[in-house]
């Protein structure tokens, strides 16, 4: 219960803001460009410094630092809610960003040294695919809840309560685990995590300046320099961050990658709907975050139904199929029109919902299965770190075709309809990502019976905690 707790806070953080964003932008002013950076500023810090977050756990003690984690998570929840000016939000967005980073590795990673037995490790697994696929969506209903009817700060003081409670009661439920020795490689996540932000700048910044603008292509230099340092610091360094083995399993290497494309698309997908039900179709918050109900009902329980088949199927055929029909649900949201009827709206997204739920245990499995104990949290973190960096990336390529296609349109059609028009174009682009990741899952991944094979490395006794997930 502790661990589910953490891992849908983390996750829900992620979109729960999404439909306040209308209120935010209204309250502090944030412009058009700006208020992007409330949802890319919490998934790049999550997602640049989740290996340094994994890492830690695994040499400080996953229990201690899952304790840290979610600590900090809560202070800087009270401090974004407590936000007074663009800038103050962002921030604690981005102190969000770590706290999440270094709780959810952790928690995965003790899921999978506490739970031994193959059907067992599935069922845990479910629960825990369930809190990741439903949590985003949940995270819209949340959300259109408490801005409706209390505040937009109110979609970040829901977490003190959750977090003050796991963390009081993580000491005693949660078992302590052995120190490993190392260091951190704290060259390696700062030049990632300052790489990948500077890329999703110039991303964000063509979008407004264009793509010759001098800032942009700065920006995007410092990125393409910083990122080739950090795989030139991962390559040579004894305590890397990322070791380079840990992509030599194939259908580890092709997880990855699929969560990065399905990620891109999605985060899009939301930051889009939930602007497009409330200032196109007229939806109040609290109408909008009830909209996107059934989303989460179909992603959660698809979930929990593909950990219980998928030891009789195998995880290929629900990780090839569910991208499959994220792809075909993303091609028909792009002819919505901005006269659509709700319907036209929400058949669409149920079939995403569905290949999102098909994907998400599968993926999971595939990703810490026959992994050494010893690299638990850095498997797991990576597996969270190509959602979120996919996400911050998405967001900022489908944000630019967007801003790209509005103006055009808006020569010959009405505001509304050219803002639409921007949506579809990037739902287009969102289908042929989630394609991509169709087509990765074909090559590369074989058939299997079973996906829940015990890791290649006994578990230790002492790492065998006493969790229940």
């Amino acid at each position: 219960m502790v661990i589910s707790a953490v891992q849908m806070m983390v996750i829900l953080d992620g979109t729960i803001v999404n439909i306040a964003l209308p209120s935010i932008r209204r309250q502090l002013h944030f412009s058009a460009a700006g208020l992007e950076w409330v949802i890319a500023a919490y998934a790049l810090a999550f997602g640049g410094m989740l290996l340094l977050g994994g890492r830690s756990g695994d040499i400080f003690g996953r229990r201690r630092m899952f304790v840290v984690g979610v600590a900090l998570f809560t202070v800087a929840s009270l401090a974004g809610g407590l936000a007074r000016d663009p800038a103050m939000l962002v921030a604690a967005r981005i102190a969000q960003g770590v706290g999440g980073a270094i709780a959810s590795p952790t928690a995965l990673a003790l899921i999978q040294s506490t739970f031994t037995d193959p059907k067992e490790r599935a069922r845990a697994m479910g629960v825990y695919g369930a809190m990741s696929g439903a949590g985003g969506s949940l995270g819209l209903l949340l959300g259109g809840v408490l801005t409706d009817i209390a505040s937009w700060r109110w979609v970040l003081f829901v977490n003190v309560p959750i977090g003050l409670l796991v963390a009081a009661a993580a000491p005693f439920v949660l078992g302590a685990t052995p120190t490993r020795p190392g260091r951190l490689d704290l060259g390696g996540a700062l030049s990632v995590t300052a790489g990948m932000s500077a890329l999703v700048y110039g991303l964000s910044h063509a979008a407004t300046s264009g793509w010759v603008n001098v800032t942009t292509l700065g920006s995007l230099a410092v990125a393409v320099v910083l990122l080739v340092t950090f795989v030139s610091i991962e390559a040579r360094s004894a305590h890397a961050l990322m070791p380079l083995r840990i992509f030599a399993d194939r259908e580890r290497a092709a997880s990855y990658g699929i969560m990065l494309c399905l990620a891109s698309a999605m985060f899009g997908t939301f930051f889009f709907m939930t602007q497009f039900v409330q200032d196109i179709l007229g939806y109040s918050p609290l109408r909008a975050g009830v909209a996107f109900l059934p989303m989460t009902i179909v992603i959660g329980g698809t979930s929990v139904t593909i950990s219980r088949l998928v030891s009789r199927i195998g995880t290929r055929r629900p990780m090839t199929v569910g991208p499959l029909l994220a792809a075909g649900g993303l091609m028909w949201l792009s002819f919505v029109g901005v006269h659509a009827a709700y319907t036209s709206v929400i058949l669409p997204l149920l079939i995403v919902a569905f290949g999102m739920g098909c994907t998400f245990v599968p993926l999971t499995l595939t990703v810490m299965r026959r992994v050494a104990p010893s690299e638990a949290g850095l498997a797991s973190a990576l597996l969270n770190t190509g959602q979120q960096i996919g996400g911050s990336l998405g967001l900022a390529v489908l944000v630019t075709v967007a801003s790209a296609f509005t103006p055009l349109a808006g020569a010959h059609l009405p505001s509304a309809a050219a803002v639409t028009h921007g949506y579809d174009a990037a739902f287009r682009v969102g289908s042929l990502v989630a394609l991509g990741a169709f087509v990765l899952a074909g090559v590369a991944l074989r058939t299997r019976r079973s996906s829940t094979e015990p890791t290649s490395e006994p578990v230790p006794q002492a790492e065998l905690e006493p969790v229940v997930a």
